[in-house]
């Protein structure tokens, strides 16, 4: 008997498929819907604080400049990468990330601990050149980010969705101060601000 029941699922495509999707949905919702409820996953690490203006906006132009396609925020729990990269990333690391920027691609090495590794002056002569301080970088330069002045018109209306949205604790001083922090600022000194803040909460 329990032979034809099978047999009869083989032959007919359209109950084999719709079997196929109502198991792997059963699976994803016993192995995803738990970690919606761990402290762990949805609360930040102790030592994490929200993007400053200045910061928010670099994280804006990495993501405008494609720096994600190449380079990775994530470090696996593997000695390789943690003897290399710095301790494991963890969950509470990105609570306040919109869009996460976790990446699986190294055409670049991972970012997730960079900062404060280099110096501001480091980053600068990197990006306008990379190839000035790792002469076998394939990476391209960013020496428009030098020049480009921003105007800080959008920056609190930015912090004020996150906020709002996403629950990320900025206060009603930050907002108010988001422009004038980043006015006449460079784009490249937004990107190393972001740079610098990388990995600030697992040091």
């Amino acid at each position: 008997m329990s032979s034809k029941r099978h047999e009869i699922v083989e032959k007919n495509v359209g109950l084999f498929a719709i079997l196929m999707v109502l198991a792997i949905s059963i699976g994803g919702l016993v192995e995803i819907t738990p970690l919606m409820f761990q402290k762990q996953t949805t609360e930040p690490v102790a030592n994490l604080r929200p993007y400053t203006a200045l910061e928010m906006e670099g994280r804006d132009i990495y993501i405008r400049e494609g720096c994600n396609v190449c380079h990775s925020q994530m470090v696996r729990p593997f000695r390789a990468e943690t003897e290399r990269y710095g301790h494991y990333s963890v969950a509470g690391e990105s609570v306040w990330e919109h869009p996460f920027l976790w990446g699986s691609k190294r055409t670049g090495p991972d970012l997730a601990r960079v900062g404060g590794r280099y110096s501001d002056e480091w980053h600068r002569v990197h990006l306008i050149n990379p190839r000035d301080v790792v002469p076998q970088s394939n990476m391209p330069g960013f020496p428009w980010l030098d020049e480009n002045i921003l105007d800080g018109e959008l920056t609190a209306k930015k912090l004020t969705i996150f906020k709002d949205n996403f629950g990320v604790p900025y206060t009603d001083e930050q907002i108010a101060n988001a422009k004038s922090n980043v006015v006449g600022k460079t784009e490249m000194q937004a990107l190393i601000a972001y740079l610098q803040s990388l990995g600030h909460a697992m040091k």
